[in-house]
């Protein structure tokens, strides 16, 4: 374990199937990782050992899925390639802090499992390296302006709406602060784009 390594996973959101979760625990299992795993109606949580540390996936149980959700500070380089491999794969999102010897370096804003903002860190610095510009022409324009995407979008965001609700939920009764926050700022988002769609 390199102990200058960190790599901190902010606002992580992956969704996944339970024989998903199954096949991640055999996974680790066979790199060689200490592990235990606790079920419950609205949560799967495996604990994976990394050296003195013990660190607790978060699965949440909604709709019949899991979405694995929270912040998560990794000092196994290992086991960091292995997140990174989760979020590419499940098409996720994260904020991922790259830290070398307790300084921030970078900064990367993944969303569906592609880095969209890249920011280099340096002290009080912030300079912003790779920006994804999304890129609309005069006929995605039109096509917009036919389709009923946005209809059908705004019936996908109630949905996504009811399910962050659910999460929202779930967090205030077990008092996970951080969870609140996360849920209450994707529930401002949402409230954005609804606004939007009913323009």
């Amino acid at each position: 374990m390199n102990r200058s390594h960190e790599v901190e996973y902010c606002n992580l959101e992956l969704r996944f199937e339970r024989r998903q979760i199954q096949n991640l625990i055999r996974e680790l299992i066979q790199e060689g990782y200490s592990l235990y795993w606790n079920e419950s109606e609205h949560q799967f949580i495996v604990s994976v050992r990394t050296g003195r540390k013990l660190l607790k996936l978060r699965f949440l149980r909604v709709l019949g899925r899991y979405k694995m959700v929270g912040d998560y500070l990794v000092k196994d380089e290992k086991l960091s390639q292995w997140i990174e491999k989760l979020i590419n794969d499940t098409r996720g999102h994260a904020v991922v802090k790259r830290i070398h010897d307790r300084q921030v370096l970078r900064i990367e804003n993944i969303m569906f499992g592609e880095i969209i903002r890249l920011v280099e860190v340096s002290g009080m610095e912030h300079r912003i390296i790779f920006q994804k510009r999304p890129q609309v022409t005069i006929e995605d324009m039109v096509q917009a302006f036919k389709s009923k995407r946005a209809e059908l979008r705004a019936g996908v965001l109630r949905l996504e709406v009811d399910y962050e609700l659910a999460v929202l939920h779930e967090a205030i009764a077990n008092d996970w602060t951080e969870a609140i926050e996360s849920s209450k700022e994707k529930l401002k988002a949402m409230r954005t784009e609804m606004l939007l769609l009913e323009l």
